[in-house]
């Protein structure tokens, strides 16, 4: 086994040995080293986060060498414990502070980590370097904790989006091993001064073949020109066998090593094309048009300065900008044949020794011009004076034997891609240059497998978006998975004053809970139903009814078979299907274990896993099976009626009359730990709770507020004068509600040791409020008076 397979601990990320680096297993089935769990921050009495998958986990107060080692992990080591490592020094006070736990799977991180450069094995000169991320050094945000290399470069791809991982892995997979033409590429390093992260690909020791002097094309030098369009064209054709697609290319693309022979620098395709949109985007701006004279201009512009890209590939780079074309009434997809028009251009362009003069960027720009009008006599006149303009240069530089090569060049420009050759046709052709076919026994072009709808053109992927995209969304701390859009409504319209809401009337009494699923809204009330709103128009759609009890609670299941489930102070569990048309009967339903003491469900919850969690009036939550109703857990401890549920990173969370919140697992239903059980001086009722990522906001009867984060209560805070119903939190955009009839809307601010809030605004209601739900830019609030109001912005 090489020893980057060799297994490692998810926090240090050093191989296990069995003597400095322990195995340890953890309840949740995870591994890490015994000298981590040692230094992990012990934030909550008798449990810690697992660095591997974040749950919650029991923690033996003897230490970890209580728990078992993993012997069958210590099996695959080569030799075992017989030659211990050197001990690797591990900081003392990692304990003081605040431990940011692994983001990342063991599966993601198999799947990079073969690609990741050490830190101190680049020379900058030595190599080419394309921009694709960007990570914190640690320094600048005040962070007392400043993360590995490793770790840095780790989060850095998992934060990046799906889309660009896919075209980062694919360019990593196809290129990392030597290919045909190709600068192999060595993988991904990280710039620890600069907090950039690279995509490493070889650098051709002499560089950029324009830089040299390409001599006379006389006749003698066509077995020069041949050579190299040979090598430009097995290049292209090895980008194509992957998959891919360049969609531009420059000189700069194109390096020579110490044999002469040419390789394509794909780093220096995607700093190409991010060249080009930055021009397109420079060009107008998003809802223009641009007519034929700014196309022509940027088509100008490009070939003055030896850039090329196929017309198709320039009129998606606009459309992505959202500029549209006046005269453009042709859309034809990018196909392989795009890069054939590329081809055409650098070999034209080779034989003609300089830059494309005047006349014949007009002829390249007419075409393109021309042939968007559909103006076939214009066209077909534009392309007769190209093909002589092209048969008269090849004439003069390689006599007359160049029939074949000037057809299939003015072929390759043709506006319609699917009537231009492939980059395997121009290869042959040249080829015929200096071997003829009937003597050219001894090579056969294997040809790529041109599957026209599986190709991704590059300079249109996200590769070459990722470093605009990056720089226009660095902008202020928002919380992880969180994005300031929908909320951010809700609060410019409470700082400018610009609140509207619509009434929605129909139930009989005090309205208990709202859900939001499937695109509709979903209340509960007293009055024994659950009522159905369209989000479209929030016109009533449908009542389910058959609880013979108040209904207490209601949550959404949104996934393939979406549900409403709601429950009733009898213990009566009821699932409905939100299918159109809407049932009279429910799925299933069924009941707690009746008993007349106790005032039945009084909070739901779901988990990710197919599960249902109630909290009830006889002080015990429940775990219940969605499939068939079964109850298949139990969890006691709490002293009075448990009054909130909530399920977030693989914890359960309980909040109950008796002043506490307790975390569950829910992997074996254990207790973890409890919250606010030393403050017994200033009990008060838990009457809602909210989880969202790291953040945890419990709201109490007094009309106060507590907020986690990573587990250590940061900040607690009297803000109503009544008790605090109901509690939404999305992002860091808190909303309140409470006996006091207002609702209060608060910012969350700070990082992982210091939790700031800043009040935004407050609704005066007309009667007590009971549920709160943000969805979509717009808060749903139930309330105590029967009606459900749905405020927005007022633009």
């Amino acid at each position: 086994m090489e020893s980057q397979d060799l297994p490692e601990c998810p926090v240090c990320l050093q191989p296990y040995d069995g003597a400095c680096t322990i195995p340890r297993v953890l309840a949740c089935g995870h591994t890490v080293c015994e000298s981590c769990l040692l230094n992990l921050p012990k934030k909550l009495p008798g449990a810690i986060r697992c660095p591997a998958c974040t749950v919650l986990v029991k923690y033996p107060p003897e230490g970890p060498t209580t728990l078992p080692k993993n012997i069958d992990l210590l099996r695959l080591i080569p030799g075992g414990s017989e030659n211990p490592r050197k001990p690797v020094n591990k900081s003392k006070n990692v304990s003081n502070l605040p431990f940011l736990p692994r983001s990342w799977s063991d599966e993601f991180y198999s799947n990079w980590k073969s690609y990741l450069l050490r830190d101190d094995t680049i020379e900058r000169d030595q190599v080419s370097l394309l921009p694709v991320g960007s990570f914190s050094s640690g320094e600048e945000d005040g962070s007392l904790f400043k993360a590995g290399y490793l770790v840095r470069v780790m989060d850095c791809l998992r934060e990046m989006k799906e889309e660009e991982r896919e075209d980062l892995g694919l360019v990593l997979r196809a290129f990392a091993k030597q290919n045909c033409r190709i600068c192999r590429v060595l993988g991904l390093w990280g710039d620890l001064g600069d907090g950039v992260l690279y995509l490493v690909s070889e650098k051709q020791k002499w560089g950029n073949f324009l830089d040299k002097d390409l001599g006379c094309f006389e006749k003698e030098g066509v077995f020069n020109f041949a050579l190299m369009g040979m090598e430009m064209c097995e290049a292209v054709i090895s980008l194509h066998k992957e998959g891919l697609i360049a969609g531009c290319l420059s000189f700069s693309c194109f390096q020579l090593d110490d044999f002469g022979h040419i390789y394509l620098d794909l780093n220096e395709v995607l700093l190409t094309g991010r060249g080009i949109q930055d021009i397109v985007a420079n060009v107008g701006f998003s809802g223009n048009k641009i007519g034929d004279g700014e196309i022509g201009m940027l088509f100008k512009d490009l070939l003055k300065r030896d850039v090329f890209i196929s017309p198709e590939v320039l009129l998606k780079l606009l459309e992505k900008e959202g500029i549209g074309v006046e005269c453009c009434s042709l859309k034809y997809p990018i196909r392989y044949s795009s890069d054939a028009w590329l081809l055409s251009c650098i070999l034209l362009r080779i034989v003609n020794e300089d830059v494309f003069s005047d006349e014949w960027v007009e002829y390249l720009c007419h075409i393109i011009v021309k042939g968007s009008e559909n103006s076939e006599i214009d066209c077909s006149s534009v392309y007769t004076s190209l093909m002589e303009k092209v048969s008269s240069l090849l004439g003069t530089k390689f006599g007359a034997e160049c029939a074949s090569l000037q057809q299939i060049l003015c072929k390759c420009l043709d506006l319609d891609p699917e009537n231009r050759s492939l980059a395997g046709d121009v290869w042959k052709c040249i080829r015929e240059l200096v071997i003829k076919p009937q003597f050219d026994k001894m090579v056969k072009l294997d040809g790529a497998s041109y599957d026209e709808n599986g190709g991704r053109c590059m300079v249109v992927g996200k590769l070459c978006l990722l470093s605009r995209e990056r720089t226009e969304t660095q902008e202020k701390y928002e919380l992880p998975g969180k994005e300031a859009n929908g909320a951010t409504d809700m609060v410019n319209g409470l700082t400018e004053g610009r609140i509207k809401w619509k009434d929605l009337q129909g139930h009989l009494d005090c309205v208990t809970g709202l859900a939001v699923g499937g695109g509709y809204l979903f209340s509960s009330s007293f009055d024994k139903s659950v009522k159905v709103w369209s989000l479209q128009d929030y016109s009533h759609v449908h009542t389910f009814r058959g609880h013979e009890h108040k209904v207490m609670a209601v949550v959404c299941v949104d996934e393939e078979q979406p549900l409403c489930i709601s429950g009733d102070s009898g213990g009566g569990i009821f699932l409905w299907s939100i299918n159109i048309p809407f049932g009279q009967d429910p799925l299933k339903k069924w009941y707690e274990e009746k008993d007349w003491r106790y005032s039945g469900i009084h909070a739901l919850a779901v988990s990710e896993n197919g599960y249902l969690y109630t909290g009830s009036g006889d002080k015990l939550i429940k775990e219940w099976s969605l499939r068939d109703g079964t109850l298949s857990g139990t969890m006691t401890g709490h002293k009075s009626v448990v009054s909130a549920v909530a399920v977030n990173n693989g914890v359960l969370y309980s909040g109950s009359w008796d002043g506490t919140v307790r975390l569950w697992s829910l992997s074996d239903h254990s207790l973890l730990t409890v919250l606010g059980e030393g403050m017994l001086r200033s009990v008060s009722t838990v009457l809602s709770l909210a989880a969202d990522q790291h953040t945890l906001i419990a709201t109490y009867e007094n009309g106060s507020v507590k907020i986690w984060r990573h587990d250590v209560l940061r900040k607690s805070m009297q803000i109503h004068n009544g008790a605090i119903f109901t509690v939404s939190l999305d992002g860091k955009w808190l909303f309140t509600g409470s006996w006091d009839r207002t609702i209060k809307a608060q910012e969350l601010a700070g990082d992982d040791v210091e939790v700031d809030v800043r009040h935004i605004g407050s609704i005066p209601c007309d009667s007590v409020i009971t549920a709160l739900s943000y969805s979509e830019g717009k808060l749903f609030v139930g309330f105590g008076d029967r009606t459900v109001k749905v405020y927005y912005h007022g633009k």
